[in-house]
């Protein structure tokens, strides 16, 4: 990320760094080796991280966030989380003063509250590398602050993609999960994973529903559709990812994907359909 830059200095002038409490908005661009992985931090800035390249992981104890190319994932200011690169991976990061955010009108509460991994439109994702080009906006220059009120309008109507996976906080709830963790291509009945747990299938079920929003089933759907996605972004063939989560018909796979994501796994990551 630049540190200096030079606004309306006359030639031969020193670049001067801005006032830090002046600015409303940072950027980083970056890039992750595969498989690798930022530790666990906190931001005190919002933050819309911009995959233009790999599938990113990010994690918090809230849930997991996968984020496919040409998609991004809002971080609310305070939450604790980590990234894990699935393939090489190049993310642009812009940064947002909370003070200065909540200024604006109308942002939705959820973008204040939680991740949301939303799809990126031509005028955002032009918006967000201006913003790489620049380094950093100060709330001081008005052309700054015009760039960047117009970054904040295009994230408060920005359109969340399905590719979160909520988790439940209850510990009996949360034993299904990890069973699930260590083979997401178990055909196993919840009958059998909540015999483990310390609660009913039933008592399961309910806790999912209440918890994540989601049926069990759902969630399964969600979970295997998700890392799925993790295997494509390392490099895994349609018909590999599928045998992984359980699927032996590439068709099938395929359909359930295209069911929990909206589209086919070979649209989010340019593979041909059954590659």
């Amino acid at each position: 990320m630049p540190t200096f830059r030079q606004d309306e200095a006359g030639p031969g002038s020193a670049p001067e760094r801005p006032n830090e409490a002046d600015l409303i908005v940072r950027s980083l661009g970056l890039g992750l080796a595969p498989d690798s992985e930022v530790d666990t931090h906190v931001h005190p800035w919002h933050q819309l991280v911009y995959a233009t390249c790999g599938v990113m992981v990010v994690t918090s104890m809230e849930g997991r966030w996968v984020v496919p190319p040409e998609r991004a994932v809002w971080i609310p200011a305070g939450l604790a989380h980590s990234v894990r690169a699935r393939g090489a991976v190049t993310m642009q990061t812009v940064y947002l003063n909370p003070a200065w955010w909540v200024t604006g009108q109308g942002e939705p509460a959820q973008l204040l509250s939680q991740p949301w991994v939303v799809h990126v439109t031509p005028l955002l994702k032009e918006l967000v590398l201006e913003v790489l080009r620049c380094g950093m906006l100060a709330e001081s220059i008005a052309k700054e602050v015009r760039l960047a009120e117009v970054l904040r309008d295009q994230i408060q109507s920005m359109r969340s993609v399905p590719f979160a996976l909520p988790l439940p906080r209850d510990a009996r709830a949360l034993r299904v999960v990890d069973a699930l963790a260590r083979d997401v291509r178990a055909r196993v009945t919840l009958a059998v994973l909540a015999e483990g747990s310390g609660a009913s299938a039933r008592t399961i079920e309910r806790l999912f529903l209440d918890e994540t929003g989601l049926t069990f089933g759902r969630w399964l759907q969600r979970a295997r559709a998700l890392h799925a996605l993790e295997l494509l972004g390392a490099g895994a063939s349609v018909t590999e990812a599928g045998l992984s989560v359980g699927y032996d018909s590439t068709s099938a796979f395929i359909a359930m994907f295209k069911k929990v994501t909206g589209s086919t796994p070979g649209a989010y990551l340019g593979h041909p359909k059954n590659s």
